[in-house]
């Protein structure tokens, strides 16, 4: 069985990242959405809210499961019997970041390869904190986030 994680913040989940989930989706025997808990960032949304948020908009996907960690995202894969990280590219800049963070996960497991999927292009500008931003100004999150979740973001943002 081929199973993968796309790990990542999501916060909140965008389509872009909803893209790249039902893609792997077809690409992947399972394919394990990990929500980081990141102690150096803070989130608007909590663990718990990104995951019920992912689990939403993925419920028609039988072969995703969605699960919140902290820690070493290697161990997270290797723990959910993860052969391959899938991490979602929008930028070139994004692209040399992911790549160094590719290299260390390499060396601390080498067993463990990453898979590097190109956001489709009518996605591309979209980011979690541009959201976020957006919906503080109280401006129109459609297109940006999946339908399902928007009154969830505008209601913490009241």
């Amino acid at each position: 069985m081929r199973i993968a994680v796309y790990p990542g913040s999501f916060d909140p989940i965008t389509n872009g990242h909803r893209d790249i989930i039902e893609r792997a989706s077809r690409v992947f025997d399972k394919v394990v959405v990990g929500v980081l808990r990141n102690k150096s960032k803070k989130p608007k949304f909590t663990a718990e809210e990104r995951v019920s948020f992912i689990q939403l908009v993925t419920g028609h996907l039988d072969n995703v499961e969605v699960a919140a960690f902290d820690g070493l995202l290697v161990d997270f894969a290797k723990a959910h019997g993860a052969s391959v990280i899938i991490k979602g590219l929008r930028t070139v800049n994004d692209f040399e970041y992911e790549f160094q963070m590719a290299l260390l996960n390499k060396a601390l497991d080498s067993e463990c390869e990453t898979m590097f999927m190109m956001t489709n292009s009518q996605y591309s500008y979209i980011s979690s904190s541009m959201v976020n931003e957006l919906a503080g100004y109280k401006g129109d999150l459609s297109g940006l986030v999946p339908a399902e979740i928007i009154e969830y973001i505008k209601e913490k943002y009241k």
